[in-house]
């Protein structure tokens, strides 16, 4: 457990120290702004239906690796949260935000360097927006710890906050001159075919095999700019930012909640099959029937249903909701609303292990499916469909699923999409399918024209 009061690890996971946090209510300013402004890690969560908190520095950090990374993380959130002294709205209560890599052996290089296996950080300082105000938060963590001076640092942030614009155009993307697939098509699709014939054997169920797509952009990126953008044309799916250091930051607008916990009711959903819009009414009614009726998305869209059924049964009480269309600009998927009403108290990072990773990224069965992503993709997929989200000191949170998502810095960009196999899927159709989902990021990237 690192802490900013020394710029260095303060402590482990057993040592207690206290957590001071004021807050006052600001002027709506621009975020991107403000994260412009901050030290890293830097931190931007938006959910679909109104919290938005974008954080720099760090009051403390949590890291974690190996099978036992959420324990570790749990242990670390109860020392980080065993003595809280918050002064603000609840709001604008303290947060760790942060997130997991698809696996516990995650390998922090190329451009996942910087990035651990489990990483979360409290801001040092941090502005929350709801739907009736904007918020300013400033936080300190150590045994020694001075309220008096932790306020007297959210005075000075709030001057500095009263600097910055309430707008700042979001500019115009950095252009894209070539990109290369990690994988080429015909080795892609070789690997759907290998899994489809396990899957057929009885071996496997299902498993999402994911591309990795480099991009090299004519300008600098930036992140900030790329999820102002992505706002606007995904208002209905989460985005995020993770920036532990300067050299790259992953970032995304993911449409699949995985999991959201307050006090003993749990919020998921299943999120499989997809298909293009329309470019009429009729076409897009036309392509969301197809997506309903298809027996391959079907059986797809029920397997990972059923799954996240099954793992939260043993917790509690159990509703799958009705079957729907989730459309958004580019692309419609099928969607389930599950719930849950749990039968104790639990952290929201034990539903996250009990579900990570679900179906809809993983597979089934997991460690076969595990075994098969191994064998097949040609690179780390580092945090990339990994959970994204916060905590409290409750132990509520909501995560989001990482896809539809990127890693990037300076004039490299990486983008990841990945798409779930059955037993009858068509390689063909799945890469061009596949490759639908790079859409949504990409396009904020490339210029008018491109």
């Amino acid at each position: 457990m690192e802490s900013a009061r020394s710029g260095g690890v303060a402590a482990d996971a057993r040592e207690r120290g206290v957590l001071v946090s004021r807050s006052c209510e600001v002027p709506d300013v621009s975020f991107r702004a403000f994260l412009t402004e901050r030290a890293v890690p830097r931190i931007h969560w938006s959910a679909p239906d109104g919290l938005e908190v974008a954080g720099g520095g760090a009051a403390v950090r949590l890291r974690a690796s190996g099978p036992d990374r959420f324990e570790t993380l749990r242990t670390g959130a109860r020392a980080v949260f065993a003595d809280v002294d918050h002064d603000g709205p609840r709001a604008t209560r303290p947060r760790m935000l942060g997130g997991l890599a698809f696996t516990d052996d995650h390998d922090a290089t190329g451009p996942w360097t910087g990035f651990p296996a489990a990483g979360f950080s409290l801001p040092a300082a941090q502005l929350t927006r709801t739907s009736e105000s904007t918020y300013l938060t400033v936080s300190r963590f150590g045994p020694d710890v001075d309220p008096e001076r932790v306020e007297a640092e959210l005075e000075r942030v709030r001057e500095d906050v009263a600097t910055l614009p309430a707008m700042v155009p979001s500019g115009d993307p950095p252009g894209v001159r070539a990109t290369r697939h990690r994988t080429d098509a015909a080795e892609w699709q070789a690997g759907v075919s290998e899994a489809a014939a396990r899957i057929r054997e009885g071996a496997l169920r299902k498993v999402v095999l994911a591309l990795a797509l480099d991009v090299d952009l004519a300008g600098e990126v930036d992140v900030p700019s790329v999820l102002e953008r992505l706002r606007r044309t995904y208002p209905q799916c989460y985005r995020f930012l993770v920036q532990p250091a300067e050299t790259a930051g992953f970032f995304g607008a993911p449409p699949e909640r995985l999991v959201r916990l307050t006090g003993r009711h749990v919020e998921t959903e299943a999120l499989a099959g997809s298909a293009a819009r329309g470019d009429t009414p009729e076409e897009d009614a036309d392509l969301a029937a197809a997506l309903v009726e298809s027996e391959k998305i079907q059986h797809e869209q029920g397997l990972v249903a059923e799954t996240i059924r099954d793992l939260l049964a043993p917790l509690g009480e159990v509703t799958v909701g009705d079957q729907e269309v989730h459309r958004l600009a580019t692309i419609q998927h099928l969607r389930t609303p599950i719930t849950a009403d749990l039968a104790a108290d639990e952290h929201v990072l034990s539903i996250v292990e009990a579900l990570h990773p679900t179906p809809a990224v993983g597979g089934l069965p997991p460690d076969v499916a595990e075994r098969t992503i191994r064998e097949t993709e040609t690179f780390e997929r580092g945090w990339y469909a990994g959970p994204v989200g916060w905590f409290d000191a409750d132990g509520d949170g909501e995560f989001a699923v990482g896809i539809r998502s990127g890693v990037a810095g300076d004039r490299r960009a990486t983008l990841f999409a990945g798409n779930g196999i059955v037993g009858d899927s068509d390689p063909e159709d799945e890469w061009d399918e596949v490759r639908l989902k790079y859409r949504p990021i990409l396009d904020e990237l490339e210029r008018t024209g491109e």
